[in-house]
C-alpha cells in the first residue's frame, strides 16, 4: 500500500511543479493565451485534488502504527495545495487590465464613474455596518436571556428543595406524634 502512496506522491510532486511553473507565466499573458493557460492550470489543479483524495484513501488503509508519518505528509501536501490555489488566484488578477476596469469602471480615467462606484460602495458598507450592529445587539440580548433563565431555574430549584425539606420535617413530626400516641395508648 505504501508503494501506491509513494507513487501518488511522485505524481503529485511532478504535477505541482508543472502547476507552479505555469502559474508564474499567467500574469504575463493576455487575451486567449491567458484564458488557455488558466484553463490548463484549473484542469491540473483538479488532477492534483484527485491525487490528494487517492493518497488520503491509501493512508486510511495503512496500519495505525504507521499511519502517523503518512498523515503528517498529507497535511503538508494539503497545505501545499492551498498555497498553489492561492498563488493561482493571485496570478489570475495580477497586472490584469480587466480587473482594473472592473474596479474603476469602464475607462480608468472617468472620475464620474469612480465617484459613483465610490458612493455605491460607501452605501453598501454602511448597510453592512448597520446589519453587523443589529446582529451584535441580538447576540448581546440573547446572551443575557439564557443567563437570566438559568439563574431563574436555579432559584426555583432552591425553593423546591426548601419546600421539600419543610415537607419532610412536617412528615417526620407527624410520624413521631402518631408513633408516640400509639405507644402511649398501648402501654
Amino acid at each position: 500500500m505504501s508503494s501506491d502512496f509513494e507513487s501518488y506522491e511522485q505524481d503529485f510532486a511532478v504535477l505541482t511543479a508543472e502547476i507552479t511553473g505555469r502559474i508564474g507565466k499567467v500574469p504575463k499573458l493576455v487575451g486567449d493565451d491567458k484564458k488557455q493557460m488558466v484553463a490548463n492550470i484549473e484542469k491540473q489543479l483538479e488532477e492534483a485534488r484527485e491525487l490528494l483524495e487517492q493518497m488520503e484513501l491509501e493512508v486510511r488503509e495503512i496500519p495505525p502504527q504507521s499511519r502517523g508519518m503518512y498523515s503528517s505528509r498529507m497535511r503538508s501536501y494539503k497545505q501545499e495545495m492551498g498555497k498553489l490555489e492561492a498563488d493561482f488566484k493571485r496570478s489570475r488578477i495580477a497586472y490584469s487590465d480587466e480587473v482594473r476596469n472592473e474596479l474603476l469602471g469602464d475607462d480608468g480615467n472617468s472620475s464620474e464613474n469612480q465617484r459613483a462606484h465610490l458612493l455605491d460602495n460607501t452605501e453598501r458598507l454602511e448597510r453592512s455596518s448597520r446589519r453587523l450592529e443589529a446582529g451584535y445587539q441580538i447576540a448581546v440580548e440573547t446572551g443575557f436571556i439564557p443567563k437570566f433563565v438559568i439563574t431563574w431555574q436555579i432559584c426555583n430549584m432552591k425553593k423546591k428543595e426548601e419546600k421539600k425539606q419543610k415537607f419532610d420535617m412536617v412528615i417526620q413530626k407527624a410520624y413521631t406524634l402518631v408513633l408516640s400516641d400509639a405507644l402511649s395508648s398501648h402501654c
